[in-house]
């Protein structure tokens, strides 16, 4: 369908004001919070002549200033009742002219976190820290009611030291599950590990020295950085050295989706014949292990611990998403069990750090069927990296499930995937 343009032109001056800001700086800032897809140039004419009679030159012999500026917004038809209303409302000083015009083609490389965004428009301000004498299982309690699970650690004058991670908790205090499952455990074992962890301190087990980013340098640099080196989260500090944040790859994704269409597949919409466009299918794990729904939780646990992964999915004969089992499932299907029981299950469990192969069978009379979740949000291969991640950011998803249009197990899309593929030139 071809999609009729319009430009917007707008002759204003250095002068003209919307809200104590320059009008430029107001219109720039309206078009990148709308995301539309328009083109937008700003240029500065030598010399002008206004209603007032004033008259402006940037010749240096003549004194008078506030030198003419144009406007043009070259933009789909579409949109233009959309945009027209809030240029006019904006331009206090000037003149408004549409006009219709014709476009051969409109093509753009896309991105999806665009070039001019900085860490510290992004960032989750302030961050939350604990001292190195912070005992850990103070740092426990902080986090199993968070919504992340890393924690800076700084000096006296608020600089970053060390960050303890998930990791760091299992490998150096002994904590016998993830923090998304503690609060689920039993009390007796939990207690245990308090106590264990009662004479450990934040410096005897985080990470240093820690790597930081400032706040003033693209979005894109902190994004190579965590994918350079694996990291799901990075201290932001100013140019004292002073932490003033932390960056991590939700917020990263939250700045990627804020601004994107709800839906471009309406032939109307689909203006610009974007370039790169990435889809799920260019980045998703096309796994194969998978479980039956009459599979025994022993088998499931030897699998997750195989895999090294905390879900999997369950399928039918012909491969049919049925369901997906995660750890958290199977601690709540053996709740009010034997006390022994508990305990082998949990030692089974994957943590990050930690191997449980060898561990000692279970006897569970209880299956994958039984246990698994069956309200599932799915994504198709031919989903745009924006689908997925919008998907991820409004349920608070790690991962997808990848299904064809039957329902058929595909595999699954990981955030690590699509900040990976999403953010590569």
């Amino acid at each position: 369908m071809k999609v009729p343009y319009n430009v917007i032109e707008v002759f204003t001056s250095e002068e003209a004001r919307f809200e104590g800001r320059p009008v430029t700086d107001a219109v720039l800032d309206m078009l990148r919070q709308t995301r539309i897809a328009a083109r937008c140039l700003v240029s500065r004419g030598q010399a002008g002549y206004y209603e007032n009679g004033e008259v402006a030159s940037a010749r240096l012999e003549v004194l008078a200033t506030n030198l003419p500026l144009k406007i043009e917004i070259i933009l789909p038809g579409p949109e233009l009742d959309v945009i027209l209303p809030r240029v006019t409302e904006i331009v206090t000083d000037g003149i408004v002219v549409v006009e219709e015009m014709q476009v051969h083609s409109h093509r753009s490389r896309y991105r999806l976190i665009p070039r001019q965004l900085r860490v510290r428009d992004i960032m989750t301000a302030p961050a939350v820290t604990v001292d190195q004498d912070t005992s850990v299982a103070e740092v426990v309690r902080i986090l199993i009611h968070a919504d992340f699970n890393g924690l800076p650690v700084v000096d006296d004058r608020d600089r970053p030291v060390g960050i303890i991670t998930q990791g760091d908790l299992v490998r150096r205090a002994g904590m016998p599950l993830r923090l998304g499952l503690l609060t689920e455990a039993d009390d007796e074992i939990v207690n245990e590990f308090f106590e264990n962890a009662a004479d450990l301190s934040a410096s005897e087990i985080m990470a240093a020295p820690v790597r930081t980013v400032e706040d003033d340098i693209p979005v894109n640099e902190a994004v190579h950085t965590m994918r350079e080196h694996g990291f799901k989260r990075l201290p932001v500090v100013d140019s004292s050295g002073k932490l003033v944040g932390i960056v991590t790859r939700l917020d990263i994704f939250r700045a990627a989706v804020s601004g994107a269409k709800e839906d471009t597949s309406g032939a109307e919409e689909c203006y610009v014949d974007w370039e790169g466009v990435r889809h799920v299918g260019d980045c998703m794990n096309r796994e194969t292990g998978t479980v039956a729904p009459d599979t025994p939780i022993d088998e499931v646990l030897r699998t997750l611990d195989e895999r090294s992964v905390q879900r999997i999915a369950v399928v039918d004969d012909q491969q049919h998403l049925l369901g997906l089992l995660t750890d958290r499932d199977i601690l709540a299907a053996i709740d009010h069990r034997p006390e022994g029981l508990v305990r082998t299950i949990i030692d089974r469990l994957p943590l990050p750090g930690r191997s449980a192969r060898g561990r000692s069978p279970v006897t569970l009379d209880t299956t994958a069927g039984e246990v698994m979740k069956t309200d599932l949000i799915t994504v198709t291969e031919d989903a745009t990296l924006e689908e997925a991640l919008r998907l991820m950011v409004d349920h608070a998803l790690k991962r997808l499930p990848v299904v064809d249009a039957d329902g058929c197990y595909l595999g699954m899309v990981s955030r690590n995937a699509l900040l990976r593929l999403g953010t590569s030139e």
